[in-house]
Order: C-alpha cells, then sequence, then structure tokens
C-alpha cells in the first residue's frame, strides 16, 4: 500500500529531487512550497516532510499547527541548521529530524521508522487497556464500560496525546514536561507528576497498578499500543 507523504519545501530544486526519489521508492508525494494551506489537508496524508526554512510562516510554526489539527500524524522535520537549540525546539512537535544535506537512504529509512512507530494510530480510534478508546479526530476519550466520555483538563489531554504521538517509547519526564509546557524542566518539579496521577485516576481501571500508562523507574513512562 502506497503512502501518502505531504512534502513542504520551499527549494524547487531539492523539492523535485526529494519528491521524485520517494515517488521511485512507492511513495506518494503531496509537495507544496509554503506551510499555506497545508493544516486542510494533512489528515489525508500519513507523514509530514518539513523543511524549517519556509517563506511565510517558518516551519516550526507550520509544524505546531499541523501537529494541532492531526496529533496522529508523524513529522519528520529537514532542517540545514546544527544548533541544539532549533532543534530541541522541533523536537517540541516533530517525532524525528534529519540535517541537510542528507541522503535519500537515510531520509526513507527514518520515513519507515516512523510509519511503523505509528502503526498503531493510523485510523480515528485507539484502544488503550481494554476498556478506553480515543478518538484523535473528535480529540475524544471514552469509557467503553460505561459508554460516556472521560472529560480530561487541556494538561492532561495533551500529555495524553504526546503518549500517543510516540507510542511504546519509553519518555523521560523531562522530555514530556518540556514538550506540554514548552518550558525548560526544573529538576525536582512535581507538576507533571500530579498531573500524571490525577490523569491515571480517570483512564486506569486501578490507579495504583496502571495498565496503561506504565512507570518504568528511574527511566520514564510509556503508553503500549
Amino acid at each position: 500500500m502506497r503512502k501518502n507523504v505531504l512534502y513542504i519545501e520551499d527549494n524547487e530544486k531539492i523539492g523535485r529531487w526529494v519528491k521524485d526519489e520517494l515517488e521511485q521508492r512507492g511513495f506518494s508525494v503531496r509537495w507544496l512550497l509554503s506551510g499555506e494551506g497545508a493544516e486542510q489537508e494533512v489528515n489525508e496524508h500519513d507523514l509530514v516532510i518539513l523543511d524549517i526554512m519556509l517563506p511565510g510562516l517558518d516551519g516550526f510554526t507550520v509544524g505546531r499547527r499541523l501537529k494541532k489539527a492531526a496529533p496522529a500524524v508523524p513529522i519528520l522535520l529537514l532542517t540545514a541548521r546544527t544548533a541544539i537549540d532549533d532543534k530541541v525546539e522541533g523536537l517540541q512537535f516533530a517525532d524525528d529530524y534529519l540535517t541537510k544535506p542528507f541522503h535519500t537512504d537515510e531520509l526513507v529509512a527514518r520515513l519507515e521508522v516512523l510509519i511503523r512507530r505509528s502503526g498503531g494510530i493510523t485510523s480515528d480510534r485507539i484502544r488503550l487497556g481494554t476498556h478506553i478508546e480515543v478518538d484523535t479526530k473528535l480529540q475524544t476519550v471514552y469509557d467503553k464500560r460505561t459508554g460516556e466520555e472521560i472529560l480530561l483538563t487541556g494538561k492532561q489531554h495533551q500529555i495524553l496525546m504526546y503518549f500517543l504521538r510516540h507510542p511504546n517509547q519509553v519518555l523521560p519526564k523531562e522530555q514530556i514536561y518540556e514538550a506540554v509546557w514548552e518550558e525548560a524542566y526544573i529538576p525536582g518539579d512535581k507538576t507533571l507528576l500530579v498531573h500524571l496521577h490525577r490523569l491515571r485516576h480517570k483512564l486506569e481501571r486501578d490507579p495504583e497498578t496502571p495498565e496503561i500508562i506504565e512507570t518504568l523507574k528511574g527511566i520514564g513512562y510509556r503508553v503500549k499500543l
């Protein structure tokens, strides 16, 4: 099955080369020269390749909007920047990044990894545990035992969606905090722990023995799909 790629790149020479290479390898590529209109069609694609240096809205702004519009669609950033701050900023919303210049073999390999990782969240509905269902299109969470919607606060929802964008990955608390709050984590801060505690009470059958949001002591947290 051909994978549909939304590719946003303003450099026509690079854009044409990447598009041709990907299509020869079995991808279907929709190439845009800017981020204009991308939000309206991102849900029609399996993944996004996004250049940071764009005319008008920069790639960081476009990427955040795309992730908000389609949390389940992986984003790969292309960047000529090597500064660690740029990479950290990009990874607040992107799932991976690749520094220019790059070889198409590496690009394709990274795309295939993102496709495998997102395999559990390509449909609109995701099952968590035995009783929780998340509708990523409607951005709602249901308890299948009662058929009722589980109401989450804004931060609880952001935390859950961040886990779903990184299924089966062990995520350090620092990474989760900085992605959701968009500020540096301060060692010893308990804010994330409080939100996770309350989120577990809403999602887990037994919050004291969590089955959905797992704790790996000394390492981080994981949601398995």
